[in-house]
């Protein structure tokens, strides 16, 4: 498993939902704090690419020793890619959940939705309150 971090250049969702903006389409995934939560991560139910997620409503389901947990968008838009080498090593989310570990990139329908996501110090300090 990594070690934790939650890197700057990303945006979080307080369901422990990450978001990595790049122009039009973001790539979404978990936090370590979420693959932590989970235990050893064991499948994956992705969505289909053209399907449409929306920001704060389930758009897939990871399976752990311990739960099935709803995957939650960060943002909304359309489903352009899935990420497979996940559904075949679902491992990938507990031991690189912001490389390899990513779940779906999708065409950001209204880009607006990243202002009420947190920043790295933000989710720090969101994440510290859960445990006080």
């Amino acid at each position: 498993m990594s070690d934790e971090t939650y890197p700057a250049k990303l945006r979080y969702h307080p369901e422990h939902d990450w978001a990595r903006v790049d122009g039009d389409e973001a790539t979404f995934g978990i936090t370590w704090y979420a693959q932590d939560a989970l235990g050893e991560v064991v499948f994956y139910d992705p969505p289909a690419v053209g399907d449409t997620v929306t920001a704060g409503s389930s758009y897939g389901e990871l399976e752990s020793v311990k739960a099935v947990s709803d995957i939650i968008a960060p943002a909304s838009g359309e489903v352009i890619a899935v990420n497979d080498k996940v559904s075949d090593a679902p491992e990938l989310v507990n031991s690189d959940p912001y490389g390899d570990g990513w779940l779906i990139t999708v065409r950001l329908s209204d880009p607006s939705e990243l202002d009420a996501l947190m920043d790295e110090p933000g989710y720090r300090g969101y994440i510290a309150g859960l445990s006080a």
